[in-house]
């Protein structure tokens, strides 16, 4: 099914929204909502101080932002210039900002005060002009803005000399890092595009939904889907500046009447078991849970669609190079462990090394093709030509395909733990383990012996004043894996490292090893 693209860049679609239902709310935030029209003003004030700025089509312009509107408005300010818009982790530190500025050439650092101590001297070791601040900052001077003041001052214009076209480059998103240095993935208005249309068929999304915005921003899911989603489709957008305390993200849904609910399986499975009101279960509109990041449990699946009778729990895959969903449970087609069809037209396969398909049920590299596949990494084209080849993106990750086209993911590539020649998959174990009483959360890697061979070890953050005997685990695994699966040694840690959206840091683990911290 070819994908239809109705529009050409982000701003055709702000301004089809102002003209067609200009009084309606494209933002509800605390308090507070935003209409279309006033909603456009705001981007088109920005985007003339941009100009003012000297930012031109191609020139790249950073957000290191919370969710805000100021976010959003940044965003498309950015893009309807022509220049690309650089979301941020907001969770790195100056010397992690610091290689992405200089990484992308940003010109103009967009930053909220929260993060100033780790921002405001950037402006000395990058190519960053100027520091435009989303909140009262009491530095300002010729290189530091009130993005307050620009918004209400300069006059706003709705001029576009040259506007973006669909194969332009929107945004660039940089990968999380799970793997040494983050790498800029190059996304087009077409490669997004591709995800909101076919997402927005997917999940049936009409001009009625609200899309509950607790997730980070910068995070590609939640921008795609939860943000440039809604606002191309004109439904609304919910934000929530912070996921704590929970009671207030569970309040605004409710008061809000929040239709699309985004999450990861940490959230779902602490709702599973969390004590929500009865008026909530009641009155709640939330209609789709979508869950992405991590591999959700079956056992999730079941007690979560027992708990919330009245919406459907799916979950999904993706990548920041697919822009970055790749393949989703539909809502009224939907299989446990599974993470669904490709969406729209795209087409995924399992090869092996030497990218050789391989039959149904057989595990392999997952590759993707089609028009969510990015248009590469910035400033590394020998990377961009090892993952893209004739148009298929090698993912690095491990999968297989039932008959029915059902996406099933077994691991991480480079996370293949191989024993005596044997494969192990740390995510068969991890299942395992996360169904023992007790368990919080849990990682498997693999760590070398002097044989060059490898052996299964595990890392458990056990539940809120719960106790698990090393030997009782084994003695339960042995049960249900087999011994040469059996972790040879199993650590109990208070927090496993996690990034910002709740994905455990192997890397992270894997080094502290080597170390030999623990």
């Amino acid at each position: 099914m070819a994908i239809e693209y109705r529009y050409q860049n982000f701003y055709e679609a702000i301004e089809y929204n102002a003209k067609s239902s200009p009084k309606k709310p494209i933002i509800f935030i605390e308090d507070r909502k935003v209409d279309n029209l006033r909603f456009k003003q705001k981007i088109d004030t920005f985007a003339r101080f941009l100009e003012f700025s000297g930012i031109k089509a191609g020139d790249r312009v950073a957000i290191v932002v919370g969710n805000s509107e100021e976010f959003m408005i940044s965003l498309f300010a950015i893009t309807k210039i022509g220049a690309i818009a650089v979301p941020i982790n907001t969770f790195l530190k100056k010397e992690e900002f610091e290689y992405i500025l200089n990484d992308c050439e940003a010109k103009i650092l967009i930053s909220s005060p929260n993060f100033s101590e780790e921002t405001k001297n950037l402006i000395f070791s990058t190519k960053v002009e100027k520091i435009v601040w989303t909140e009262a900052y009491d530095a300002l001077d010729e290189k530091n803005y009130s993005f307050v003041e620009i918004v209400g001052s300069i006059e706003t214009h709705e001029q576009i000399s040259n506007p973006p076209k669909l194969e332009d480059i929107a945004c660039i998103v940089y990968t999380s890092g799970t793997t040494g240095q983050p790498k800029g993935a190059m996304l087009s208005y077409k490669n997004i595009f591709s995800n909101v249309w076919s997402g927005s068929e997917a999940f049936k999304i009409s001009q009625k939904d609200r899309f509950l915005v607790f997730l980070p921003m910068f995070h590609s899911f939640t921008l795609s889907i939860m943000v440039i989603l809604p606002v191309m489709v004109n439904s609304s957008v919910i934000i929530v500046k912070s996921v704590f305390p929970f009671a207030n993200v569970l309040k605004q849904a409710l008061l809000k009447r929040a239709t699309i609910f985004l999450g990861v399986p940490t959230l779902y499975n602490s709702l599973i078991k969390a004590k929500i009101p009865w008026y909530f279960m009641w009155f709640n509109k939330i209609r789709v849970f979508i869950s992405g990041s991590a591999p959700l449990s079956e056992a999730s699946l079941v007690e979560f669609s027992k708990k919330f009778k009245n919406a459907v729990l799916t979950e999904g895959y993706g990548l920041s190079e697919c822009s970055p969903a790749v393949a989703v449970n539909r809502l009224d087609k939907q299989k446990p462990l599974s993470v669904g069809l490709p969406l729209g037209d795209y087409e995924i396969k399992i090869v092996d090394d030497e990218m050789i398909e391989l039959p149904v049920g057989e595990v392999g590299e997952i590759i993707v093709k089609g028009d969510c596949v990015m248009k590469g990494y910035l400033n590394r084209p020998e990377t961009t030509q090892e993952t893209i080849i004739n148009g298929w993106l090698l993912t690095g990750d491990l999968g297989k395909l039932d008959e029915d086209g059902f996406l099933y993911i077994v691991d991480r590539k480079k996370d293949l733990i191989i024993s005596k020649g044997i494969n192990i998959y740390p995510r068969e174990i991890e299942e395992v383990i996360a169904k023992y009483d007790g368990v919080a959360s849990v990682a498997v890697i693999g760590r070398a012996k002097a044989s060059k061979d490898e052996e299964p070890i595990a890392f458990v953050e056990t539940k809120e004043d719960c106790e698990i005997g090393e030997l009782e685990l084994k003695k339960y695994l042995k049960k249900h894996l087999a011994d040469f699966k059996v972790p040879k040694q199993i650590y109990f840690v208070e927090e496993l490292p996690k990034n910002a959206t709740g994905k455990v840091l192997k890397r992270v683990l894997k080094e502290q090893i080597a170390k030999e911290n623990f």
